[in-house]
């Protein structure tokens, strides 16, 4: 009698210990599940679009003592996401285009901001971790001829002295569309930890900038030399991405792309840093504020800021 209970109480602990162990593998399976599952969340194509319209207008009747001139203002702005994500894949891509005009009263229209841009970023898994072998491509140029008013001097470098008929003739047309142009290309290494934080690194990225040979007629322009039409450069490019919430309804993007070129001053890098702060009334109303700041020795030895303020017209996609 002793030695059957013996035998039951071993049969029973063994019965016991199997069922913990197939517990255990139970909960070891259904984690792994969980987490493939996790790793499969939002595989294909994510689409978000933003269509903005940006205004400002300012006026005064005859009798304002304090001066001003009367204005009016409109920016249109597109701003496009469309990613592709898969186990081990992730390719994503963005357009950026711009254009605005400003009128001040009693004169003609003029540019205020013209940009089209687009980034493709393509990324194969390295592991485990946020780290991708990568390859990218941006693109940006102008949709619109731009002018730059040209001051006349006589042969001491004194100001000549211009009558009103003649203030047209001071407009030099300086670009226009695909004049400049930038292409970048090249393989890296991209950390993603989201679609709002990403930081790409090429070492070996190759950069063509091209302008209308008309616009070096006369000397070198955009850093391409008198009488020639494309410049190749040959560097390392870093571009960064972070968007984020400073507090319910105000969101800020940011986007910093770095080049050196290797062939001609490294040390003078290129630097183009844009931020997009939007405060939210509600679906379709905003206040918009647009930030860029570029830098670019071959261009202009200096920085080169732009900035866009208004109330925004939304239609999100």
């Amino acid at each position: 009698m002793k030695k059957i209970i013996l035998v039951l109480m071993i049969f029973l602990f063994g019965v016991n210990v199997n069922a913990q162990l197939s517990e255990k593998e139970l909960l070891e399976k259904n984690a792994t599940a969980a987490s493939k599952v996790e790793d499969t969340t939002n595989v294909g194509w994510k689409r978000t679009g933003n269509i903005v319209f940006l205004f400002n207008q300012s006026a005064f009747n005859n009798d304002w003592l304090g001066g001003g001139t009367a204005n009016m203002a409109g920016n249109l702005g597109l701003n496009y996401d469309f990613n592709y994500k898969a186990e081990k894949i992730v390719w994503d891509n963005k357009i950026i285009g711009s254009y605005g005009l400003t009128k001040l009263k009693g004169q003609d229209a003029t540019k205020s901001d013209d940009r089209l841009e687009f980034t493709s970023l393509l990324g194969k898994k390295a592991g485990e971790g946020y780290w991708y072998y990568s390859f990218f491509l941006n693109f940006k140029t102008q949709m619109d001829s731009g002018f730059k008013k040209v001051a006349f001097t006589n042969d001491n470098g004194t100001p000549l002295i211009l009558g009103d008929d003649f203030a047209d003739n001071m407009n030099v047309k300086i670009s226009h569309f695909f004049s400049p142009a930038y292409l970048q290309a090249g393989p890296g290494m991209l950390w993603k930890k989201s679609d709002n934080l990403k930081v790409n690194i090429a070492p070996a990225t190759s950069r063509l900038i091209y302008v209308h040979d008309h616009f070096t007629q006369l000397g070198s322009a955009f850093g391409v030399e008198q009488g020639k039409s494309s410049r190749f450069e040959f560097g390392a490019a870093l571009n960064g991405y972070y968007k984020l919430n400073l507090m319910e309804n105000i969101s800020m993007e940011n986007i910093l792309n770095l080049y050196s070129n290797y062939l001609d001053k490294p040390q003078n890098v290129d630097i183009d840093y844009q931020m997009n702060l939007v405060m939210k009334v509600n679906k379709y109303i905003s206040t918009n504020l647009a930030f860029q700041a570029l830098y670019d020795d071959n261009a202009r030895g200096a920085f080169q800021i732009r900035e866009v303020f208004g109330l925004g017209v939304n239609y999100n996609f």
